[in-house]
């Protein structure tokens, strides 16, 4: 699945997500659902400090390099998934919950990865009713936790 179209399928699934960018590690930004170009930039750019803050934590503690990230405050949060090169940043409101706001980032990740066999089964069944079916799939999950 191209980037695109997987940041707007978290979207129509996450409610909780108000915004979301995909990026490099380097912080070039691959897809936004920001319809202002210069905010998905900045979230694109603090995307890249925050990879470079947990890089920097890691190697200080001498542990694996964090993988996931949460920067949170009264009025909202900063989600960030890491996948090898790639990485999805979110835009909270307050109070998220947590766990799921993480499987979503972590899904869509998965999804935009061409070798993983979620992102092959996404494209095998993609067409009309793909948006519908992911958002079945995620309130079923919801309904689980």
């Amino acid at each position: 699945m191209n980037a695109g179209q997987a940041l707007a399928d978290l979207a129509a699934v996450s409610s909780q997500i108000d915004g979301a960018v995909l990026v490099r590690e380097n912080g070039t930004l691959l897809a936004s659902t920001f319809s202002d170009d210069g905010r998905s930039q900045a979230v694109a750019a603090h995307a890249r400090e925050l990879l470079q803050a947990a890089r920097r934590s890691s190697a200080a503690t001498g542990r694996a390099e964090l993988s996931q990230v949460l920067a949170a405050t009264p009025a909202g949060a900063v989600f960030l998934v890491r996948d090898g090169e790639r990485a999805v940043a979110a835009v909270t409101g307050s109070e998220p919950t947590v766990g799921l706001v993480f499987y979503d980032l972590k899904t869509c990740l998965r999804l935009t990865d061409p070798d993983t066999s979620a992102a092959r089964e996404e494209r095998e069944t993609a067409g009309a009713g793909t948006s519908e079916r992911a958002r079945e799939r995620h309130e079923r999950e919801a309904d689980d936790e």
